[in-house]
């Protein structure tokens, strides 16, 4: 098993080289804007997993995934001319779900600021149930 710092900078170089080979452009027409966001090594440096993101319609991404599939060969070499290692890792493609999270995050928090305000305005017009001070207080002597 290699080092986990050696996996990291492998990781971070793949990702660099991934990125600059799909900027200069493949020559497939199906790619679309496609963002490489992260890149996960295994521990022995034999497979990388490769994130990325487009920009664009479902039909968009279906394509890119597509490109991406049939370059897979092709940006593999491109990884292994690039890299000091024995092996080249091989690639797997894997579209990163983030912006799709942050956006069903971004509208369950819309819906607790509503709600919170709604609670807000509620307690601000509520009044008590029973007495205004429930609890039992002594006695007073000129009761008695």
């Amino acid at each position: 098993m290699a080092d986990p710092a050696r996996a990291r900078k492998m990781a971070d170089r793949i990702k660099e080289i991934v990125a600059r080979r799909l900027d200069k452009g493949l020559r497939d027409p199906r790619l679309g804007f496609v963002t490489i966001t992260d890149v996960k090594v295994t521990g022995d440096l034999q497979h990388a997993s490769v994130f990325y993101t487009v920009y664009g319609t479902d039909e968009e991404r279906a394509d890119s995934a597509a490109a991406l599939k049939a370059a897979t060969g092709m940006l593999r070499s491109e990884v292994g001319r690039n890299i000091t290692a024995r092996l080249t890792p091989s690639l797997e493609f894997i579209l990163d779900a983030i912006p799709e999270n942050a956006q069903h995050i971004e509208e369950l928090l819309r819906e607790a600021r509503e709600r919170d305000a709604e609670t807000t305005k509620t307690a601000s017009t509520a009044q008590y149930a029973g007495e205004a001070d429930p609890y039992v207080t002594p006695r007073e002597a000129d009761e008695e």
